[in-house]
């Protein structure tokens, strides 16, 4: 792929990944062809500072776990109340980096290493 389509990539979206993850991303970048681009494009990735705020106000039912894709954790703040309001003080500061995570997860689900070119049966 163009570096400078890698380098406008990492700049706009480089806040929704962790930060030492940043150079492996920009080495599979580099190494993804240019069709790849277009899919790159069309995935949205979740805001943390959005996801603190949403963890904020809907955390005690699970809201920012069910957003995350995190199911499991979600239902089980919403039957515990927040975990009676601890587990959601605690997730203020672990949500930001869970979106992160799942913001590389979803990155990584891509393959953006290889390339799906259709071979012709001859």
């Amino acid at each position: 792929m163009d570096s400078q389509k890698v380098e406008t990539f990492l700049m706009t979206n480089g806040k929704f990944f962790p930060g030492m993850a940043l150079p492996t991303i920009q080495k599979q970048l580099n190494e993804a062809d240019n069709s790849k681009w277009i899919l790159l494009q069309a995935v949205s990735f979740r805001d943390p500072i959005i996801m603190l705020v949403i963890s904020f106000f809907g955390g005690g039912l699970g809201i920012d776990r069910f957003l995350i894709g995190d199911t499991g954790l979600g239902i089980a703040k919403l039957l515990t109340c927040g975990g009676l309001g601890i587990w959601t003080i605690v997730d203020y500061f672990l949500i930001m980096n869970a979106t992160k995570e799942s913001n590389l997860k979803k990155l990584q689900m891509l393959n953006l290493s290889y390339s799906d070119e259709i071979q012709e049966i001859k």
